[in-house]
């Protein structure tokens, strides 16, 4: 069992919710972070601890904004003056947009980057700083398949997980030295509330102009869930048991961890073993493959 120090961001639902009640029940003490924590979430954050609780386990529940400097200032603050250090940063808050590329404005993009990719560099650099002191720590930054590859209509939100898997690859080269992990955990498609919470376009014009095909994103939110047997419904449960293996290992952490549904793959574990090789020969040539 563990007894680390974890920091999860977006609790409030989905994979970040069971990874906080995960490794609790693995005994990490675990600060579970949302946004609005005393209102419109106050029942998740009373379901977190009394669950937790009801185990035995320490799980607290925190306020944070990630998209506002002083909110996670604020917190990790308080993290470290509660426990002392920082072990584990889990990356979770994001959201899923699914539209018409063309239509969603720069303001549209900007407010998806500033949770998805801000979000994840604010808290970074808010722990960094303790763990560079502590000689320790590992950042976990929940991604996804579209990490990897792209498909129509999830061009925003695959940029998005784009630049953070650059974000953490790049961390792990540079935070090697001070004892620090950084790595990737790419979920396939599990049920959540992301596609329900999808944030729309906002240039009605554009999406006029795209006739039928404006239509499609509707239908594949509408229809997302027919993708699954409800015989046998995938279990977003695997993610937060592939982030709990990876804060309890002793050992060198695999880059990136790709976590499908039973019976799916889409050939992502094959991408990332294909361009390994080749990410590492690059490092080697520009002599730095001490940061490997």
């Amino acid at each position: 069992m563990g007894d680390k120090i974890v920091v999860v961001t977006g609790a409030s639902s989905g994979f970040g919710k069971l990874t906080a009640l995960e490794l609790a029940r693995q005994g990490h003490t675990v600060v579970a972070t949302m946004r609005d924590a005393g209102g419109r979430n106050s029942a998740v954050r009373d379901e977190l601890i009394d669950t937790a609780r009801a185990g035995g386990n320490p799980l607290h529940v925190l306020e944070m904004d990630v998209t506002d400097d002083a909110s996670v200032d604020a917190a990790i603050a308080s993290v470290v003056a509660q426990h002392g250090r920082i072990d584990v940063l889990v990356n979770n808050a994001g959201l899923m947009p699914i539209g018409v590329t063309e239509a969603y404005t720069v303001a549209d993009v900007e407010r998806l980057f500033a949770v998805n990719v801000f979000g994840a560099v604010r808290t970074n650099r808010a722990v960094l700083p303790h763990m560079r002191a502590a000689g320790s720590g590992l950042l976990v930054q929940v991604t996804s398949l579209m990490g990897r590859f792209t498909i129509p209509f999830f061009g925003i939100y695959a940029a998005s997980k784009f630049a953070l898997e650059a974000m953490a690859e790049t961390y792990r080269y540079e935070l090697r030295s001070f004892g620090i992990d950084s790595v990737i955990v790419e979920p396939g498609p599990f049920p959540s509330n992301l596609i329900a919470s999808s944030p729309e376009p906002s240039d009605a014009a554009v999406l006029q102009a795209y006739g039928e095909v404006a239509a499609i994103p509707g239908q594949i939110k509408a229809h997302s869930d027919q993708q699954f047997d409800p015989a046998n419904p995938p279990r977003p449960q695997r993610v937060a048991d592939a982030i709990a293996t990876l804060v309890n290992a002793t050992e060198r952490r695999p880059l990136r961890t790709v976590v499908m549904p039973e019976g799916l793959d889409y050939g992502v574990q094959h991408i990332n073993d294909s361009v390994a090789p080749i990410q590492n020969g690059v490092l080697q040539a520009m002599g730095m493959e001490a940061m490997i």
